[in-house]
């Protein structure tokens, strides 16, 4: 016997001010009694400190009290019985009841690596004492409402950047510092989440070759613990833009699609923050970079020269 939550959205993608519906559906080898069938609707903020970056204030505290976003119960049946085979019971449920103050905020849905902004609907079906109760979770999708966001298209922001041997902060190779590069490029700063990541980028000059040009999407995430707020930073993903060593003059385009449950609009709430930034990484020519063929975004090596740029994500309509 096994029960399934299916709802009516493929894509699960929902509003605050919307109707979720759906079926719960019950494949059984005997008919079963139960004593009401309920759906649980729970949402809430998680958020978790490691990775050493409290400190001392990590031993103790370690997981942080949720955020409570959502939280109730939806009766579906009362009392009764379900028939052999396959059963399909419908339900629906408001997200966001007509005059109802909510917990908390409805954030986007997000999947990150010390916080994580989840909505999950489950099943109860009660069977008494003596028999173990039948249950499921989905996870739904939550977007902002469209009523407050911004029309598309918004207005590009784009940031100039140049880098050289004197803009790193880190050791480079001798032939580095003494023959030097220059790069320049341009980038967006406020992007939508429907739209790519968009810009360019000039190998001007360079004394060593070329092996391979990187851009790390990255999350900061920050957390209110105690007096203290803890922040870590995290790869999201690497796209390669560049195998090889690159044409001097030549311009290289930009595009990145950002992950959707791995990104959402930038957060500034009290308890915790979530930011998002691009990270350009040349990897120049050298017997060390072979050896070492993967750039680590929080430890940059003497072959490497990258420059950090933030990025403000939105939803618009």
């Amino acid at each position: 016997m096994s029960v399934e939550i299916k709802l009516s959205r493929s894509n699960r993608i929902y509003r605050p001010n919307e109707l979720v519906e759906g079926k719960i559906v019950t494949k059984l080898s005997s008919s079963i009694s139960h004593q009401g069938i309920r759906l649980n609707v729970n949402a809430s903020v998680n958020l978790q400190v490691r990775g050493g970056s409290a400190g001392v204030i990590e031993s103790f505290y370690g997981v942080i009290k949720p955020i409570t976003i959502l939280n109730k119960t939806v009766e579906v049946l009362k009392s009764g019985r379900i028939s052999s085979g396959t059963t399909e019971i419908p339900f629906s449920f408001w997200l966001k009841d007509p005059g109802e103050k909510p917990l908390e905020k409805f954030y986007e849905t997000y999947h990150g690596g010390d916080i994580s902004i989840q909505y999950l609907a489950s099943v109860d079906i009660s069977r008494g004492y003596l028999h173990k109760s039948l249950s499921a979770t989905v996870e739904f999708i939550i977007e902002s409402e469209k009523e407050n966001l911004p029309e598309k298209p918004i207005s590009p922001e784009m940031v100039i950047f140049y880098m050289t041997q004197d803009t790193q902060r880190h050791s480079l190779l001798p032939e580095l510092k003494s023959g030097g590069f220059r790069v320049s490029g341009k980038v967006c700063t406020l992007c939508s989440l429907s739209d790519p990541i968009e810009g360019e980028l000039t190998i001007e000059s360079s004394a060593v070759p070329i092996q391979s040009i990187e851009i790390h999407l990255l999350r900061l995430e920050s957390i209110l613990v105690g007096e203290k707020i803890a922040t870590e930073s995290s790869l999201i993903q690497t796209t390669q833009i560049a195998d090889g060593d690159v044409c001097r003059g030549m311009t290289l385009p930009i595009y990145i699609i950002l992950p959707r449950l791995l990104t959402c609009p930038s957060i500034f709430a009290g308890p915790f923050s979530i930011e998002f930034k691009v990270t350009l990484v040349i990897t120049f020519q050298s017997e060390q970079s072979k050896v070492h063929s993967k750039s680590n975004f929080k430890t940059l090596k003497s072959w490497h020269a990258a420059e950090s740029i933030p990025l403000e994500l939105i939803r618009t309509k």
